[in-house]
């Protein structure tokens, strides 16, 4: 073949390739690097002038014959990105010079080379933009595309696809700094991208929120590794911190057909909200329940602003007690929702509002529609008690929560020390300064304040020891049941429990009281307010009314 046909067909080669398959240009490169006696074809790409000052570029070897050679000509050139390409051919050593023709021929095959690499370089930016996030991570769409291409070679039966969430991670930000903090997301990252390897793909689909598929003989290693895995954050030091996920995991059938893309997110993402927000486990497996349950939150987020216009929601009452002199000393404010003349169950609704903020609005209606009973009450010449209402932490990312708590109670004219709020410390998330500024403000202007189920929480110590409550709730896990109990840990907890609340000048009540032992345990410990079906269940606003008004329990 004659050495000019076999390079036009080089060259009409080079510009239809679309992919940097540098094992196919050895190929094509071949024939024609013989004849010009090319021994070597390399190209530095730099992206700007001032990486190409610093040596910093990327090198590419399009073409080695694997004989040494030396440099028989190179050229720079600036592509339509601006990106500056120097491109080097290496020809054999003591070769003949090229004539004009083969010299022209070279020139030519530079630029051509030239307008490759740029081409790769243009089809690289395009799949970085389209497939990676801002943060450098495979983002959703570069999964969507695998798990398309996996079911048009019938390949996706049989994987399993999780959706993970890092738990806790505002703290980790809140503990090293979100510097740190990324750097240990990504290491977090890389350590399940290693262990997939190349049977999988994973993504981060935003925020502390990812996504993965794989074989399913690597789930026990895959969950293993969410469940809990330490990674370095001072290359340094070696400092490590523990990264875990609440997990969502869906084991594709073998007789699946992806009809939608939808059809397995869906189901992982149903899985790993409930294995967040649930508190039972980690890890939950996708089954059809989700799905009902699932359509009954639907259900009950369509019905509840129209339940809330229609005052369907009522407030109920749990005396407190003091437990020496069987005094009515105070009640918690509780919600019941009554529709179609049934009480629709605390939990069936409570859970699936506290996932938005629903609940904020829920808390601020009973709020006040309690103000309204204490404003009654008042003018009735009822002998009135404190009365505690619960605050949701969704409450916390209101900037303006002090003024609003505050409005609602002087808009009904109730004197502020009738009123108490209890948050729960059972989250971990809330950001303690936000939490501190609302119950100071709240102490400020008058309004009790009390930390709800006090150590079932994650930092329990810590809370009370920045926040400045009034009241401390124990948690009924803390109080034996009976006096045969034998969680002799338990018993000495409670003391302890009590004893701390009592030093820091705080009042202090246990819930959950039901037998008389708890009652004599509590004695014994100097605990003096109890709250509990010993006493009262909830009650109406009409039985409360009664309990008020004698005022009195008979505790013999």
């Amino acid at each position: 073949m004659e050495y000019h046909v076999l390079f036009e067909q080089l060259l009409k080669k080079l510009n239809t390739m679309d992919s940097p398959d540098f094992s196919r240009l050895q190929q094509e490169l071949r024939g024609v690097c013989d004849i010009l006696r090319i021994t070597k074809i390399m190209t530095i790409t730099y992206p700007n002038a001032r990486l190409e000052a610093l040596g910093k570029g990327e090198t590419a070897v399009s073409y080695d014959s694997g004989e040494e050679g030396v440099v028989g000509f190179s050229r720079r050139i600036v592509n339509e990105m601006m990106n500056i390409v120097e491109c080097n051919i290496f020809v054999r050593k003591d070769a003949e010079k090229w004539s004009n023709d083969e010299r022209e021929k070279a020139m030519l095959l530079i630029q051509t080379m030239s307008v490759y690499v740029s081409r790769t370089k243009i089809k690289d930016a395009a799949d970085r933009f389209a497939f990676f996030d801002e943060k450098g991570y495979h983002n959703l769409r570069y999964l969507i595309k695998y798990m398309q291409v996996s079911a048009q070679k019938g390949e996706l039966a049989g994987k399993v696809a999780m959706h993970f969430n890092l738990r806790h991670f505002s703290l980790v930000n809140q503990q090293i700094g979100r510097e740190l903090g990324g750097f240990v997301m990504h290491g977090f990252f890389n350590g399940i991208e290693q262990l997939i390897g190349d049977k999988g793909e994973v993504c981060r689909v935003g925020g502390d929120n990812f996504a993965c598929i794989f074989s399913r003989d690597l789930m026990d290693d895959v969950l293993g590794y969410l469940s809990g895995t330490a990674v370095v954050f001072d290359v340094n030091t070696g400092d490590r911190i523990k990264v875990s996920a609440s997990v969502g995991v869906y084991e594709i059938p073998d007789d699946f057909v992806l009809n939608d893309i939808g059809d397995i997110m869906d189901r992982i993402i149903s899985a790993s909200h409930v294995a967040k927000n649930s508190g039972k486990s980690e890890v939950v497996f996708f089954s059809e329940e989700l799905i009902t349950n699932k359509e009954k939150s639907m259900h009950i987020l369509h019905l509840f602003p129209e339940a809330l216009e229609k005052e369907e929601f009522r407030v109920f009452y749990q005396p407190k007690v003091d437990i020496i002199t069987g005094e009515l000393r105070g009640a918690e404010a509780l919600c019941r929702w009554f529709r179609d003349g049934k009480i629709v169950p605390p939990l069936d609704f409570i859970p699936i509002l506290e996932q938005g903020l629903e609940v904020c609005k829920l808390d601020f209606y009973m709020l006040d529609h309690v103000c309204r009973d204490i404003r009654r009450w008042l003018a009735e010449g009822r002998d009135v008690v404190r009365v505690s209402v619960n605050l949701s932490r969704k409450h916390m990312a209101d900037i303006d929560l002090l003024e609003h708590i505050l409005e609602i109670i002087d808009r009904n004219g109730v004197p502020h020390e009738y009123l108490e709020v209890e948050l729960t410390e059972t989250t971990t998330d809330v950001e303690f300064r936000d939490l501190k500024r609302v119950v100071s403000g709240l102490r400020t202007a008058g309004v009790y304040t009390s930390v709800d189920d006090f150590g079932m929480g994650y930092s329990s110590l810590n809370l009370i020891k920045e926040v400045p409550w009034d009241v401390l709730k124990v948690d009924r896990g803390f109080l034996p049941e009976d006096e045969n109990d034998e969680n002799e840990t338990r018993r000495i907890m409670f003391k302890h429990v009590i004893a701390m609340a009592k030093d820091m000048g705080m009042e202090c009540i246990a819930e959950g009281v039901e037998t008389r032992s708890q009652i004599e345990l509590m004695k014994n410990n100097h605990c003096d307010l109890a709250q509990g079906f010993y006493f009262d269940r909830p009650l109406p606003v009409y039985e409360f009314e009664k309990r008020m008004d004698t005022h009195r329990y008979n505790i013999d």
